[in-house]
């Protein structure tokens, strides 16, 4: 193991559980992954002077995770991210009650997912870490005991890959994403690329009416880079579907510090969500809202023998 790759302490919770920090660089580029809720605490990068800087919105201390959960900053969300309608789905002729922790609906895992749960870590390369967890059956709801893994690797150039799996011994629903919010430094406003013809309208708490919309004519249309406005938490259908490898589907970009984010990812969607109050973009890659209740929309189910794989990679750059 590289001693450089091994957790430092970070802080620890209330019941005493240690909670570590792994730092991972390669090429300029620096992250900061906590053993808590699987949390990019940071991401460093230049800016078009060569000038490091965070471009990840996170807190230095672990009580400011604790105290202020519900943006998700950095974290790994599960057992199933975003929203389910009605904190319900029915899967083989049985229906699961979940946590309704977003309004009427359960939202990002419950109330207590993995965004909020401790992982064992380990090494997995010089530049790598492994972070994993056995989700107990009946875990906020959800059935299934479920072995779940994000390994977290700078890639040659300084890309963040984020690799997940996950394998069950009951039927389940499984939908994992990362809940970064990018704040590349230059005071924006962003611009926006996606290749994503479609997006899912909602209703009023956040759930898909089933209709896949284009988006030509509207705010949505990304599909060449614009100026990207507030207000947005939406669930956009990427062109490509899922994939068995991580393909480009967009980038982030910031003419005041010439930093770009670029997203490549195996999913089908991205929420790309412009929270009020601070100085940030989420690009959650992922399966579709309430796609447990929606059989039209791609797969979520995982059964016994099946393998549940996803990843996605950011890229760093700058522009002149």
């Amino acid at each position: 193991m590289n001693a450089e790759l091994d957790g430092e302490l970070f802080g620890t919770l209330d019941d005493g559980t240690p909670v570590h920090r792994w730092v991972l660089e390669r090429d300029g580029v620096v992250v900061r992954v906590l053993t808590y809720g699987g949390i990019v605490q940071s991401v460093e990068v230049p800016d078009r002077d060569g000038r490091a800087g965070g471009v990840a919105v996170g807190f230095d201390h672990l009580a400011g995770y604790l105290e202020c959960p519900g943006p998700y900053f950095g974290a790994l969300v599960g057992r199933y991210a975003n929203r389910i309608a009605g904190g319900s789905f029915t899967l083989d002729g049985r229906t699961y009650a979940l946590a309704r922790n977003g309004g009427p609906n359960s939202l990002h895992g419950g109330e207590r997912g993995f965004d909020k749960r401790v992982w064992d870590a380990e090494a997995v390369s010089s530049h790598g870490v492994r972070l994993s967890r056995v989700s107990p059956d009946g875990e906020e709801g959800f059935p299934g005991r479920v072995e779940v893994s994000a390994t977290y690797t700078l890639e040659e150039g300084g890309a963040l890959r984020i690799a997940y799996r996950a394998v069950t011994d009951a039927p389940t629903v499984v939908n994992l994403t990362n809940h970064t919010y990018w704040s590349l430094g230059g005071g924006g406003p962003y611009e926006l690329r996606l290749a994503a013809g479609a997006v899912t309208p909602v209703d009023g708490g956040g759930i898909p009416t089933g209709e896949i919309r284009a988006v030509t004519g509207s705010r949505f249309d990304f599909r060449e880079a614009r100026v990207l406005g507030g207000g947005l938490d939406h669930n956009f259908v990427l062109d490509k579907g899922v994939t068995g490898e991580a393909e480009a589907v967009g980038e982030l970009y910031d003419p005041g510090s010439g930093r770009v984010v670029t997203v490549a990812t195996t999913e089908p969607g991205v929420q790309v969500y412009t929270p009020d109050g601070f100085d940030g973009v989420a690009l959650e890659t992922q399966h579709f809202p309430d796609s447990p209740n929606r059989p039209e929309f791609p797969r979520v189910v995982l059964r016994p023998g099946e393998v549940f794989a996803s990843a996605t990679v950011y890229g760093f750059g700058v522009r002149g």
